[in-house]
């Protein structure tokens, strides 16, 4: 049987793999691929723990919250990446030095 303890340590490798991702930082996609894996971690912890709230279910809700946030947040971020591709022609945050012309 699948314990809470399991969810957890997927969850935890997860968010690992994000942050990694997010810390060598080799251009501006995998940064955000990094933050998207971080908040599935999270939304995988707010589901585990629903299993304890029969009631009312609010990690599910939270979870689907999450879920509409990330699906915003990437639609917003990618169009960000675009833009900054269009005007540097590089997506390495390393090589995008000021923000003015």
């Amino acid at each position: 049987m699948i314990t809470l303890t399991h969810f957890l340590v997927v969850s935890a490798c997860i968010f690992c793999i994000g942050l990694y991702a997010v810390l060598a930082k080799r251009n501006a996609i995998l940064i955000l691929v990094g933050i998207e894996l971080m908040i599935n971690a999270a939304i995988l912890n707010f589901v585990a723990f629903s299993k304890y709230d029969k009631i009312n279910y609010s990690g599910q809700v939270f979870a689907l919250f999450a879920i509409v946030l990330a699906a915003a947040s990437v639609a917003v971020a990618l169009a960000i990446i675009l833009q900054v591709y269009r005007h540097y022609k590089t997506i390495n945050p390393d090589n995008i030095t000021d923000l003015r012309d």
